[in-house]
């Protein structure tokens, strides 16, 4: 896909590297696979971040495990782009209530754990999250671009830091990937699709969200259709990017 430019190389765990720390994630590392050689991105290399939501409205998608295989899909998917198997985690209510690590090597149960070790649960607040994904993403010192998937089951308190930390952000080589959790159709959603149809150029350089949804039943979407769906416009942000300056050629 012109624009794109994947290097000619493989993923960036190995199958057998990432069976071997990771056996029950090898079927979504399969999948995962697929669907970025459809969008034209094997062999790319991205920096893959998750931001998961604790308002309290979330407490049900971590009792049942929701959030669990959300976050090892995500890890599945990282693999083939980020060769640390590490995918950093932001875990946000009304603030930020923890950032964490979840790997190859320590994923079971991980989310969870984690979750129940923030304590209370607040309410819903965005723009924090991305600042927290943006100063790391900027102290890692990484050259490749990034793709954060920000997953949340409604609009934010603060809707106007929220969309201006988006324009902000188009200025940089991240791509922030919403995930919405509950009634596709509900009013809890408008926003994030304001958000991804905020204007280009009048408010943001290039067009860098998306936005999905989920459902009620995240585990019941299909593999290869969330993976198809997370990477949907991925593409053509790199394109622009590229376009606008943001990322650099490689050689």
């Amino acid at each position: 896909m012109e624009g794109i430019r994947p290097a000619e190389r493989g993923s960036a765990v190995s199958l057998e590297k990432f069976g071997a720390a990771a056996p029950s994630l090898v079927n979504l590392y399969k999948t995962a696979r697929v669907s970025l050689r459809k969008s034209g991105l094997d062999g790319l290399r991205a920096a893959v971040y998750l931001v998961l939501d604790r308002s309290g409205s979330m407490r049900s998608f971590y009792d049942d495990g929701t959030v669990q295989h959300f976050a090892e899909q995500v890890l599945a998917l990282s693999a083939h782009l980020d060769d640390d198997g590490v995918v950093p985690v932001v875990f946000f209510s009304t603030e930020v209530d923890g950032i964490a690590e979840l790997s190859i090597d320590d994923y079971q149960g991980r989310i969870r754990q984690l979750h129940e070790s923030y304590g209370h649960m607040g309410r819903t607040s965005y723009h924090l999250a991305m600042k927290a994904v943006i100063r790391h993403y900027q102290l890692s010192g990484a050259t490749e671009p990034a793709l954060v998937v920000f997953q949340t089951d409604g609009g934010p308190i603060s809707r106007g830091a929220a969309e201006e930390m988006v324009c902000l952000a188009a200025e940089l080589p991240i791509f922030w990937q919403f995930v919405g959790f509950g009634d596709p159709q509900g009013k809890e959603f408008t926003f994030l699709r304001r958000l991804d149809e905020l204007p280009v150029p009048a408010r943001r350089m290039v067009d860098n969200a998306g936005f999905l949804a989920a459902g009620r039943d995240p585990r019941a979407v299909d593999g290869q259709e969330l993976y198809d769906r997370l990477l949907g416009e991925f593409p053509q942000w790199l394109t622009a990017a590229r376009a606008a300056g943001l990322l650099r050629d490689r050689p």
